[in-house]
């Protein structure tokens, strides 16, 4: 039964009469349903959606946990140690007398912390490691064949020198936009960054300090000093070089915190994202209903018809090589940021 054209009644049988004022008419069309959104479809039963399985096992993000509270106490222990140097050598400078016990016993102390922080960093690189792997292994279940590096390089890049600079961070940029629930262009990297350009920070100026330091303390050991002043110029190095390395733990401290947030988070995302299927972009422009859409790669133009990449409902899709509306489109995996 349908609305009669003639009376409005609902009387209208499958013969086209009226029951309620006799008249015959055709059946009027019904308007089709506006498409919905697209976005990631509607979640099926729990562990039904994935093609592969994901790995959600929380041991490794719980051994991290547990590692980043033992670094950050061993980074603090450093810090201390350091302090200590860096306030003798001051004295030193201002005329105070210094007894070589004193000296030696600071000494003593900041070697002994640093080699406790040596193992324990050791240990966090190698659980890391492990850990990032997984992460990449269930981000290639997210987004298949939609990532720059495989996931051999998510643990080896962290051992490659040079490319251990930038390869990491682009690992984690394409295992960050998999695993947002939102959407790969809803995916914010705000704690990724800030994690990122703490640790390099850090462990650069880190580096150089130490590195200032050896070769002001070889020198003086060595006994290459022939003058008072050449003397005092030394430690003012030494000096400047402790104060450096002060500013390197207070830096990597915070990495350290902001990469225990950072487990949390990307262990949550990840959980959550698990139930649903692989991101997938628009239906091809004219294509039958029903004809399977194909991947939409990350860091590309987002799918037209979806409100919060700037579309909506019957939006045509974009000509090849250009942005859909209201979008800029970036090349893979690049950004404002430049990550």
């Amino acid at each position: 039964m349908f609305p009669c054209g003639n009376c409005r009644a609902t009387a209208v049988g499958a013969d086209g009469r009226c029951t309620a004022c006799g008249s015959y008419q055709q059946q009027q069309q019904q308007p089709l349903p506006s498409a919905p959104p697209i976005g990631y479809p509607a979640p099926g039963p729990q562990g039904m959606g994935m093609p592969a399985p994901v790995d959600l096992r929380r041991g490794l993000s719980t051994a991290l946990t547990v590692l980043f509270g033992v670094l950050i106490a061993s980074e603090i222990a450093v810090l201390v140690a350091v302090t200590d140097r860096w306030s003798i050598l001051g004295d030193f400078q201002d005329g105070k007398f210094i007894s070589y016990e004193k000296a030696d016993d600071a000494d003593d102390f900041a070697m002994g912390m640093s080699v406790i922080n040596f193992f324990v960093v050791v240990a966090v690189a190698i659980v890391w490691a492990v850990w990032f792997r997984r992460l990449r292994l269930n981000a290639e279940v997210f987004a298949p064949g939609q990532h720059r590096f495989t996931p051999g390089w998510a643990a080896g890049a962290w051992f490659t020198p040079v490319v251990n600079l930038w390869f990491p961070k682009q690992i984690a940029n394409d295992i960050w936009r998999a695993s947002s629930p939102q959407g790969p262009h809803a995916a914010k990297r705000g704690l990724l960054n800030s994690w990122w350009v703490t640790l390099i920070v850090g462990q650069v100026i880190g580096m150089v300090a130490s590195i200032r330091y050896e070769v002001a303390n070889t020198k003086m050991e060595d006994g290459d000093i022939e003058t008072p002043k050449e003397a005092m110029d030394t430690i003012d190095s030494m000096h400047s070089a402790l104060g450096a390395s002060m500013f390197s733990s207070c830096v990597l401290i915070a990495a350290a915190i902001l990469a225990l947030l950072l487990v949390r988070q990307i262990t949550a995302m990840q959980a959550e994202r698990a139930t649903l299927p692989p991101q997938s972009g628009p239906a091809p422009y004219g294509a039958p209903a029903g004809q399977p859409y194909p991947s939409q790669p990350y860091g590309g133009a987002a799918p037209y018809g979806g409100p919060q990449y700037g579309g909506g409902p019957g939006t045509p899709p974009p000509a090849p090589g250009q942005p859909a509306p209201g979008q800029q489109q970036y090349p893979y995996g690049s950004g404002p940021a430049g990550y």
